[in-house]
């Protein structure tokens, strides 16, 4: 007789190769067939929302791997909390204006961009955006992204681009917006003003020049303003030291500034006396190599400095010594050269200066720069020439000129315009800004960040330190791919025209015909008819040539996407953690301004994607790890689970090695789940469950672990400690179910009468575990999940009438598989069971048995152990694997245990294999012991 006919071997279509690359698509195919988005939606209504609102990538290029652990980590939230009971709306978005699609563009045109106006390169701009985001769409959903993919939002949209132009005008119509001529960061590759968010602080190598300010007041005269100081007779020249690392800044000059509590020493050099700080003459001295330097004279700076003329060093003006707070003894001399038009801090001083003075003391804001970085013809000299470039003759020229006490250079950190990488200047312009401090923006600001949650918790005092430092926000940009600022300027008066009426009616306008209406149409068409300035009257207006800062558009989403689905506030926003200064930080300040609070609840950040090193991915060093690639090879389930293993708050290492792990993690994950589903093949939930109370110890223990992990992993997901998960799942699938439970369990599964209340028993507990198992893992291994899911629906009850694992909850915890104390017995059966393995196994290398079946254990052991093991007896072979346990009482110490292991002298049963004494004793089954004659 064929005995192996007889066995219940296991059987399942699921097969054990994933062959993801090809499974998946099939997937993402039936889902999208059968809407799964919308059924889940549809599923969702009436349950509590939860919120987490997308931030939009920019439709440039290919997806990277660093968008793909952005996207897989919302879509594990979302998954995670619709199966905890939330609707869990997901509209994704894209930010599909700003200056690199137009750069793009306009080098793709080369010299053809001549030719084309402005509207027709925004239509090629559109193209490229469009093109982008319908690819980057794609590779999103390979992912196993789950969402509203046909209708996300998008920043080119003209509702959108409506509520842009409505947002801003919200911010007119509450006093935050002034149009001033200011410094900004400025770059003159792109030819652009920056916001802070757009530059990144880079080493740059500078000149480092010590440049004299002679004043203009005789000595004679000196010794009055200073009493005590006494100078030389043969003194020709008095002059203040400045040091600047920026000397192309040197013919914007207005004023040299000194700190009025900084000590100033006379220093006497040659026939000349040098005014510098007390504390750095020594410094000075070394850098600008000055032999035989002696000061002969302190006074401090508020001591009769202040209205002091000084000659400028690079044209025939005067700039008068000013006193300041801003001054350091860090480096340089303590005396500051003043640059207004070049520098945020000058600017101020200059200001607060001209406040106080007559019309004749007034001082410039000069930036004789124009966009392309080059001096105008103000600078006659170095006219046409790039201010940076210009630097090493300008040192000449001071040289030439007598000016120049030392120079050489330093290498320092410098802003760099972070889409170009080039080196930026501050340069006065005519911009937008929205004020830090009208309607007590900054103090609000700062107030919203300690209600929301940070994750992690730094965050808090990130985005804290930057909003109590920032200035004003420059909303402006000279770029032609964007949303217009919708002012307007009268031609008569120069009066700005930005008007919550002219604002609105022009939002409409957009709403309808989107806005290239702004590019394509006249003042006179985009104004209310009628409008006149309400300064002198007169009608003639000509349109802003500037538009609104990107990190605006995109800050604006939560008002064009969840306000008017009333999903705002959002419960969670989420992107890597350079989104404090970037998006985080414009919608923080847009929704304060408008609304009067923060636009989220809580806002989670991720690191950056380095390569198995730790080290910057380029493709100079050959170290990307495409997204694209992964897939290819190994499918997106693998992605998926390399982002759920690591702590994402820190930054993430990819390499081929690193995956080759995760696949061997995956395989491991699978093959359980396999081995569980290849054993419920003939088991019917409706009809076969055995009650609980009914279970042998050993199932009732498998339930009692399942019952600790599954509030262990839910909890994960709700406190978003995705790698607690990871490890959680693994170790319960190759600990305590394969090298214990299942292990255990095949001798019960395979050879026990298929209808055996203990083989119905265990297939009770695998369903429960397989469920519960398949749901905890759905929303990080969706497909998989999903694959499972369906096998199980296969089988009569086995998906319990839901379609798709997606549509379903996560498993809820049986109040009766809690049992600690059986816990607590079983860990101590189990520890008896390693120390037998460990014998078994010596046994097994000195070739006494082969297999674990072959042996037969004896266990002498104190009475204490003996007594707890007595009542287990006829359940030990089972637990350690063995044909025979012979249990004898000892009377030695407690903790006393010897194991002798031995091959047992019985014979081997074809069917199970166990070694037992029946075998033989039956004539119609000579080859089977007394348990497999039953079974057959």
């Amino acid at each position: 007789m064929d005995y192996k006919a007889t066995l219940n071997l296991p059987k399942t279509d699921f097969p054990m190769k994933a062959n993801l690359p090809q499974r998946e698509p099939e997937l993402l195919a039936s889902w999208e067939q059968e809407r799964l988005y919308e059924q889940i939606q549809e599923a969702g209504k009436g349950r509590p929302l939860y919120v987490l609102h997308d931030g939009p990538p920019y439709a440039n290029g290919r997806i990277h791997i660093g968008h793909a652990l952005n996207k897989i980590l919302k879509d594990i939230i979302i998954k995670s909390k619709t199966m905890a009971g939330f609707q869990v709306p997901y509209v994704p978005g894209w930010d599909c204006h700003g200056l690199p699609i137009e750069h793009q563009v306009l080098k793709e045109l080369g010299d053809k961009k001549k030719t084309l106006d402005t509207s027709a390169i925004r239509k090629l701009c559109r193209e490229y955006a469009e093109k982008f985001y319908a690819i980057q769409r794609e590779e999103f959903q390979r992912l196993g992204i789950l969402g509203d993919w046909q209708r996300p939002y998008l920043t080119i949209s003209p509702g959108y681009e409506a509520t842009i132009i409505r947002e801003f005008g919200k911010l007119v119509e509450r006093g935050g917006v002034y149009k001033g001529l200011k410094p900004v960061l400025w770059c003159t590759a792109d030819q652009t003003a920056l916001a802070e968010a757009e530059v990144e602080y880079e080493d740059h190598t500078s000149p480092s020049v010590y440049v004299k300010f002679p004043l203009v007041t005789s000595p004679t005269v000196l010794s009055k303003t200073f009493p005590g100081i006494s100078f030389p007779a043969d003194i020709k020249l008095v002059s203040v030291v400045i040091w600047t690392t920026t000397p192309w800044t040197l013919p914007a000059n207005q004023a040299v500034c000194l700190h009025a509590d900084i000590d100033y020493a006379f220093v006497h050099v040659g026939d000349e006396v040098l005014i510098v700080a007390e504390k750095l003459v020594e410094s000075m001295a070394k850098a600008c190599k000055l032999e035989g330097a002696r000061v002969f004279g302190v006074k401090k700076g508020k001591e009769g400095f202040e209205g002091i003329e000084t000659q400028r060093p690079m044209s025939t003006g005067l700039s008068p010594i000013l006193l300041g707070d801003f001054v350091t003894l860090e480096q340089g001399t303590g005396c500051v050269h003043i640059a207004p038009g070049h520098g945020m801090e000058d600017y101020i001083l200059i200001l607060e200066h001209n406040a106080k003075a007559t019309a004749g003391e007034k001082l410039e804001i000069l930036a004789p720069v124009d966009n392309g970085g080059r001096f105008t013809e103000i600078v006659k000299e170095f006219a046409g020439q790039h201010v940076l470039k210009a630097n090493p003759k300008i040192v000449d020229f001071l040289q030439a000129n007598g000016r120049l006490l030392g120079h050489g250079s330093l290498k320092h950190s410098y802003p760099h315009c972070w889409r170009c990488k080039n080196p930026v200047i501050f340069r006065a312009t005519e911009q937008w800004f929205v004020s830090m401090e009208t309607n007590d923006l900054r103090k609000e600001t700062l107030a919203e960040i300690e209600r929301v949650r940070w994750i992690p918790s730094y965050g808090r005092d990130r985005i804290n330190g930057m909003i109590q430092n920032r200035p004003d926000w420059c909303l402006s940009r000279q770029r032609v791919w964007g949303v217009p600022i919708p002012g307007f300027t009268c031609t008569g008066c120069r009066f700005v025209l930005a008007a919550p009426m002219v604002i609105e009616h022009l939002a409409a306008l957009v709403a309808t015909k989107g806005a290239d209406v702004w590019f394509e149409q006249s003042a006179a068409d985009l104004l209310p008819k009628g409008t006149v300035c309400p300064k002198c009257g007169g009608a003639d207006f000509e349109k802003e040539r500037d538009i609104l800062d990107v990190w605006f558009e995109s800050g604006v989403s939560y008002a064009a996407v969840l306000k008017p689905r009333k999903w705002w506030p959002a419960d969670l926003y989420l992107e890597g953690s350079d989104q404090h200064r970037g998006w985080f930080h414009s919608a923080l300040l847009v929704g304060v301004m408008t609304d009067r609070r923060a636009p989220y609840k809580a806002v989670l950040t991720h690191g950056f994607v380095l390569d198995g090193q730790g080290k910057k991915m380029s493709k100079s060093a050959g170290n990307v790890v495409a997204p694209q690639d992964v897939i290819k090879q190994s499918g997106a389930e693998i992605l998926r689970l390399w982002v759920s293993a690591q702590d994402y708050r820190d930054d993430l290492r990819i390499s081929p090695e690193i995956l080759t792990h995760m696949v061997e993690a995956y395989r491991k994950i699978r093959n359980t789940c396999r081995f569980l589903l290849s054993n419920l093949y003939d088991f019917n939930p409706e009809k076969d469950r055995i009650p609980y109370e009914q279970l042998p110890e050993l199932d009732r223990w498998a339930l009692h672990r399942l019952s600790e992990l599954i509030p262990r992993v839910r909890k994960s997901y709700d406190d978003f400690e995705f790698h607690t998960i990871f490890h959680a799942l693994n170790n319960f699938c190759s600990v305590d179910l394969s090298s214990v439970y299942l292990d255990i369990l095949k001798d019960r599964l395979y050879t026990f009468r298929a209808d055996s209340s203990l083989r119905r028993g265990s297939q009770t507990v695998l369903f429960e575990i397989l469920v519960a198992m398949t749901k905890l893992m759905a929303p990080v291994l969706s497909f998989t999940a999903e694959e499972i899911w369906r096998t199980l629906a296969t089988q009569p009850g086995g998906n319990q009438g839901v379609r798709s694992v997606h549509l379903s909850t996560f498993p809820e915890v049986q109040p009766q598989w809690q049992d600690a104390a059986l816990a607590q017995r079983w860990e101590r059966l189990l520890g008896y069971r390693t120390q037998v393995q460990g014998v078994l196994e010596g046994s097994r290398r000195d070739k006494v048995i082969g297999s674990s079946l072959e042996a037969s254990v004896e266990l002498r052991a104190d009475v204490d152990s003996y007594e707890f093991l007595q009542p287990y007896h006829k359940d030990l072979t089972t637990l350690f694997i063995v044909s025979q346990v012979k249990l004898i009482a000892s009377d030695k110490a407690k903790n006393f245990l010897e194991i002798v292991a031995a091959k047992s002298s019985f014979g081997k049963c074809e069917r199970c294999w166990n070694y037992r004494e029946a075998v033989g004793q039956n004539a119609s089954h000579a080859t089977l012991c007394e348990r497999c004659v039953e079974a057959v």
